[in-house]
């Protein structure tokens, strides 16, 4: 899986964003042709090399017949007005797909701050030519990498007062903010605003503040912003890499409860239940409890929208006068399961591969056991029988 890490050492915005992507390789010719899909006149793009503290990145410019190489001016365009253009345009779907759920992110946010509908909310800055470009240039950019999945760092937010059409507004500004919400932040980290509402409206809508997985790096890219800062070099860096395994991740609900008081010979029947139930694992632990008493730890694995059912199993079934739950993140390597044939018949064997590549084989131990017994041999031949012939069909299909 291609990823996508943005690295934000001095924040974000839309510019940074897209001269960090013509650092990694787009080329800006290529650029420059998807964006002239749009129905928007008057403008042109320069990338130029900056050093920024000794680092070497990429700044990304609009230039506006009408307003300057500034290109806000006082253009007020709606969200309604922007969606039409987009959709109007002969930008590939993808394109589209993700420019559009970067403005409706970013309608979203300014209604709510300012109390009007998403659809009639008239966006001032961000309605600019070059913010629209930068939006847009951000989607095409990310596309055009083939990237299936971005992460984000923790957010420097800056501090301070910075002016807009609205008037002085505190750093973070409002809407920043909201498109932040959920995402890790660095509140007063560095002077003035780091995050603009165009890279807050990216970053929200196409990455995750998860935990990157281990990547093997292919690329890095920095974008520079306008400002020098004096206690960081303000770029943007993002890491393009591949995931060997395309690992999927989730989010399950982890059931405990300490038990010194309960016959071991029913916890059989106990996680029998549990697993019957929807329990995605469920395990015991010896432990040491209270008054050096020997004891267990009973665990489940489950679904957030199983746990009352289970909790209320280990109640019904177990000593446990409580239990206790917190939530965690699995990272699930992509599996299948394979019919195999064998001088023993016909063996399911389990196919997960690992990042690098390597297949890890397990075969189903009851059809293993259904074999052994039919056969009366070893359990152990016919593992290993299933086993080499998992082997001779990855074999075949590589």
């Amino acid at each position: 899986m291609k990823v996508l890490y943005f690295d934000a050492i001095a924040g974000a915005s839309g510019d940074m964003t897209v001269g960090a992507l013509l650092a990694l390789g787009v080329s800006l010719e290529h650029l420059e042709a998807e964006l002239r899909r749009m129905p928007l006149a008057g403008w042109t793009v320069t990338a130029t090399r900056r050093h920024v503290y000794g680092i070497e990145a990429t700044k990304f410019d609009v230039h506006v017949a009408s307003h300057g190489a500034a290109g806000h001016g006082h253009v007020h365009r709606a969200f309604r007005d922007i969606r039409a253009m987009i959709d109007a345009s002969d930008l590939a779907g993808a394109v589209k797909q993700r420019a559009l759920a970067i403005f409706a992110k970013l309608a979203q946010a300014e209604g709510h701050v300012h109390g009007v509908a998403p659809d009639d909310v008239e966006f001032h800055e961000v309605g600019a030519v070059d913010s629209i470009i930068d939006i847009v240039g951000a989607a095409i950019g990310i596309t055009t990498l083939g990237v299936e999945q971005c992460y984000v760092s923790p957010l420097p937010l800056g501090s301070g007062i910075v002016q807009s059409q609205h008037g002085p507004l505190p750093v973070p500004g409002p809407a920043t903010l909201e498109l932040l919400r959920g995402f890790p932040t660095r509140l007063n980290d560095g002077e003035g605003e780091l995050v603009t509402p165009t890279g807050a409206a990216i970053v929200a809508t196409l990455a995750t503040p998860d935990v990157v997985p281990p990547l093997r790096v292919e690329a890095v890219g920095y974008g520079a912003g306008q400002r020098s800062l004096k206690d960081r070099p303000n770029v943007l860096r993002l890491v393009l890499g591949e995931t060997a395994a395309a690992a999927e991740q989730d989010e399950i609900v982890v059931i405990e409860t300490n038990i010194d008081d309960y016959n071991p010979e029913l916890y059989e029947y106990v996680m029998e239940r549990l697993l019957g139930a929807g329990a995605r694992d469920v395990y015991l632990t010896p432990v040491q409890m209270k008054k050096n008493r020997p004891g267990t730890v009973l665990s489940v694995l489950c679904q957030a929208s199983d746990r009352e059912q289970l909790s209320a199993i280990i109640l019904s079934e177990t000593s446990a006068i409580g239990v206790r739950f917190h939530s965690a993140q699995r990272l699930i390597l992509p599996r299948e399961t394979r019919e195999v044939s064998t001088p023993y018949g016909t063996v399911r064997v389990k196919v997960a591969v690992d990042r690098d590549g390597h297949e890890n084989l397990a075969p189903e131990y009851e059809d293993c056991k259904r074999a052994a017994r039919e056969r009366q041999i070893p359990i152990k031949l016919v593992y290993q029988a299933a086993v080499a012939a998992a082997v001779r069909s990855s074999n075949r299909n590589q």
